[in-house]
């Protein structure tokens, strides 16, 4: 089974695809040497970081302006 799992990962998003983007602004920034505040990453690759960090609350997704 996957960590987090999408079920709990929706309590923290408005919709699947937001989600999506920003784990993978998220983990782009880490690909490109950015630090993570997650202690032990269950994840060995940013985009399971960016997911795990978003579950902890340690990076907030809002909605932006169109």
């Amino acid at each position: 089974m996957l960590y987090p799992s999408i079920d709990e990962m929706m309590n923290k998003v408005d919709s699947k695809y937001s989600l999506v983007v920003a784990a993978a602004r998220r983990a782009r920034l880490l690909r490109e040497g950015g630090k993570t505040d997650v202690k032990a990453p269950r994840s060995h690759k940013q985009v399971g970081v960016a997911l795990e960090e978003i579950y902890e609350d340690r990076i907030v997704v809002t909605r932006g302006e169109e």
